[in-house]
């Protein structure tokens, strides 16, 4: 490993913490710093995690001489953030989703591009162990021809979110509550093309308008004039063949036992992952591949480390490896830390850490990262018009 690098966390959030722990842990980065817009958060994250200090703010991050700069800030924030680090010379992690336009998205790739610098989003269900058994069966050939698949990301409000919103938004959360959930595509589309070797030219998508009437999802309050909760996207791809993306913020499915899943189906097998069990089936008959998809917890959903997780998501933050997962690469360090969603924490913070290292380009770069985020955002549109069948432009694969 190179020398190690610096990095400054942006956004000290409820999921911050988890990734602050492990690239405290890791080998290839050094000084760690923090900041936040309530300057306090960024010092109890500091605190909490033994890191460097604290900067008072992002313009600071940007005029520091850190190298890496880790964004974990508000989803609809995260593009214009990501192209300043890198225009200021810093390697970018980014949470998802990359951005929430076309024209955020092509900023991000031409700063890549102009700066030669690593950009990677953290795309939990690219480790997802449905995803990763289903990228291993593709690149054995097992499912014969891929023609179709579905992502969901099946995530209740009552389960977490109300809490989580009001933790981020303040006095005016539930104006930001109504995220548009399209506008958040890249957990069930990315658990899709993380496996499937395509991505999407065209969508068609209906959203279901809200009617708990409690201000979430009342175009009246939202920021972003939305009133669907619930979504549905029906996607072409090139090559042939269909997937169908599920975004679900009121549902009757414990989500907290499993927020994303995902199916695939091909002319020689077949996967299928629900909450609690799965599939891999072919024409003889039927598998059942559960315990190497699942995930063992290695933190009590009760530990300190998580009082400030809302109850209702600790789950995603206590997850070990499923023995799916090939470890093998990880620094030893991580052996006995706890992991999260799936066991995907663990992997993401090692591919940033690899990419800065080595100069490569990590598995979810700038190229990948528009193929799991644009869909969503022209599926939006989609749905706002009643269903129209968009084409998805695309930026092409990233360059060799």
């Amino acid at each position: 490993m190179s020398t190690p690098f610096s990095l400054a966390i942006v956004g000290a959030g409820q999921f911050a913490g988890q990734f602050a722990k492990l690239w405290r842990l890791h080998p290839g980065v050094g000084d760690i710093v923090a900041t936040d817009l309530i300057l306090e958060r960024a010092a109890r994250l500091a605190a909490e995690h033994g890191l460097a200090g604290t900067l008072p703010s992002f313009e600071a991050v940007l005029e520091s001489d850190v190298d890496a700069v880790a964004v974990f800030t508000q989803r609809w924030t995260h593009g214009p953030l990501v192209v300043q680090a890198l225009r200021a010379g810093k390697h970018v992690y980014s949470a998802v989703p990359m951005a929430v336009s076309h024209g955020e998205i092509a900023a991000i790739i031409d700063a890549v591009r102009d700066t030669g610098l690593t950009y990677m989003m953290g795309e939990t269900s690219q480790y997802n162990p449905a995803t990763v058994y289903a990228r291993e069966q593709v690149a054995k050939d097992a499912f014969g021809r891929l023609f179709y698949a579905e992502g969901d990301y099946v995530h209740d409000m009552d389960l977490g979110f109300y809490e989580a919103y009001r933790y981020s938004g303040g006095e005016g959360w539930k104006s930001t509550a109504s995220y548009p959930p399209l506008l958040y595509p890249t957990h069930s589309v990315g658990g899709v093309l993380g496996a499937w070797r395509t991505h999407a030219v065209s969508v068609s998508a209906i959203g279901v308008r809200d009617d708990r009437g409690d201000g979430v999802f009342d175009k009246e309050i939202s920021q972003f004039d939305n009133d669907f909760s619930n979504a549905t996207a029906l996607f072409e791809v090139a090559g042939g063949g269909s997937f169908r993306t599920n975004e679900f913020r009121r549902v009757g499915y414990p989500s907290h036992i499993r927020e994303s899943r995902f199916r695939f189906f091909g002319t020689e097998a077949s996967l299928e992952q629900l909450a609690t069990v799965s599939f891999w089936q072919d024409k003889e008959g039927v598998q059942d591949i559960t315990d190497h998809l699942r995930p063992k917890a290695t933190l009590s959903p009760d530990d300190p480390s998580l009082q400030h997780v809302a109850p209702a998501l600790r789950d995603a933050f206590t997850s070990g490896s499923a023995p799916v997962h090939d470890r093998s690469r990880l620094p030893q360090e991580f052996a006995h830390v706890s992991n999260g969603h799936e066991g995907s924490h663990h992997f993401l913070a090692d591919d940033f850490v690899t990419a800065v290292a080595t100069g490569t380009l990590p598995p979810v770069n700038a190229w990948v990262a528009a193929r799991y985020t644009l869909p969503g955002i022209v599926a939006h549109e989609s749905a706002l018009k009643g269903g129209e069948r968009l084409e998805i432009p695309d930026f092409g694969d990233a360059p060799a």
